[in-house]
């Protein structure tokens, strides 16, 4: 159940955009388009909506037909990602040129800059190869964007009122042209509402039935504020969002979101749109503790989890990835009887690991996973998906079994999430 669309609480115009990217390799699930979803997530905090995504092949004619149809769609601004590279098949940028009435020249500041890599930053001991220089030559009908971490700028050009933006499809490239060229021509070009969102998450309630439980809170919403629901396994977001003049919307968004929390309070897990992982890095902060994971199932996927945020260093001090019964005997301290008597998935196992890892790091809390991720090993006792979770300190352990029933890939994450909801939970929880 999901209504993303947003209604202004004023009379001020929405800004929309289109977002195009091309490539074959995005259309055979070779490569994953991030690049769009990263995108839309930052204009909408400008305030721009965006009103259509597009993701074509290196073909020329269905690159063509699309620019077409944008400059008739209801889009002020077209994004366009991909096919600027030196090969014969990035064919982006000889066709904007056509497209625009242009002809290509030599972009001097851009050609200084590709020879600055090509010989300080990639070293090479060779003069510029001709399809290398290829990649300073403009259309002179754009203005070029600077690109200072790759070799193709960007490329900005107007029709019918409309710009259309054409960058690289390598996402450190884009982002880089976005944030520092994009977003601010989009904010000094146009008047843009603000849009506002409050998130919250929840957990051990499914999707239908948080929808049944909430349903007077949505009936009675006005219709400049809309509710979203983001369902994930295990989890569901809930989202609340509206747009128009700054002090209206946060005030409106505050009064409504308290009540969301309010009608959820039962199964609430995070206030805010964060991860887990960072939830558990602000708790560990607050409380100046410290932590440790024993890993079998997940592999050291939970430590990867947590490590990504920046500063984890504070609290994380390390992990044992007990793969192997003999790890989990001899590292971590499990004994050889629980794991002949209960098995290595077992809640015995689980509590023995916390208990080894809590001793071997010496942290405050520790959490454990011990499971079975699939396609094989399991049984008709403990199929595929069976998990048991441990988390606790050198007072206590609290224990949980869990059966998920994906794939293997999916397994290890949803094991890892419920593993982190699990932890930050004992941990909000200590005194």
């Amino acid at each position: 159940m999901t209504n993303e669309c947003i209604i202004s609480l004023s009379d001020m115009k929405n800004i929309n955009a289109l977002i195009i990217t091309i490539g074959d390799e995005l259309l055979i699930g070779q490569v994953i388009d991030t690049n769009s979803a990263w995108i839309a997530q930052e204009l909408n905090k400008i305030g721009v909506w965006v009103s259509r995504r597009v993701a074509i092949g290196d073909v020329y004619d269905d690159i063509w037909q699309t620019l077409d149809a944008s400059v008739e769609s209801d889009a002020e601004i077209i994004l366009i990602t991909g096919g600027l590279g030196p090969t014969n098949d990035d064919i982006t940028k000889p066709l904007l040129c056509k497209y625009f009435g242009g002809k290509m020249l030599m972009h001097e500041p851009t050609l200084a800059h590709v020879s600055y890599l090509f010989e300080h930053i990639f070293k090479r001991q060779m003069p510029l190869l001709d399809v290398n220089r290829k990649q300073a030559e403009v259309p002179d009908v754009c203005k070029v964007l600077k690109n200072d971490i790759g070799t193709a700028p960007g490329m900005l050009f107007e029709k019918n009122g409309k710009i259309f933006i054409s960058m690289p499809g390598v996402p450190q490239e884009m982002k880089f042209i976005v944030e520092n060229s994009v977003l601010p021509l989009i904010k000094e070009r146009f008047h843009l509402p603000y849009i506002g969102f409050k998130t919250l998450t929840t957990a051990g309630i499914g999707e239908s039935a948080l929808a049944d439980k909430i349903k007077d809170f949505e009936n009675n919403l006005p219709k400049h504020i809309k509710l979203a629901y983001l369902p994930n396994h295990g989890f569901v977001r809930l989202r609340l969002t509206t747009q128009g003049e700054k002090s209206e919307v946060e005030n409106d968004l505050e009064n409504y979101f308290e009540r969301l929390k309010a009608a959820v309070k039962e199964f609430m897990a995070i206030e805010e749109d964060i991860s887990f992982e960072i939830l558990l890095g602000r708790l560990l902060k607050e409380k100046n503790k410290t932590v440790s994971t024993a890993e079998s199932c997940t592999g050291g996927y939970i430590a990867h989890l947590i490590t990504s945020i920046a500063g984890s260093s504070d609290y994380f001090m390390g992990s044992v990835v007990s793969y192997d019964n003999s790890i989990k005997e001899n590292v971590l301290g499990v004994q050889q009887s629980t794991i002949e008597k209960d098995g290595a998935v077992s809640e015995a196992t689980a509590r023995e690991m916390v208990k080894g890892v809590l001793q071997i790091m010496q942290t405050d809390y520790a959490v454990a996973v011990s499971g079975i991720m699939g396609p094989g090993g399991g049984s008709s006792e403990k199929p595929v998906g069976t998990v048991w979770m441990a988390v606790g300190n050198k007072k206590r352990t609290e224990t949980k079994m869990m059966k998920f029933r994906f794939d293997r890939k999916r397994n290890i994450e949803l094991t890892a999430i419920n593993a982190l909801h699990f932890l930050c939970t004992f941990v909000k929880n200590d005194n």
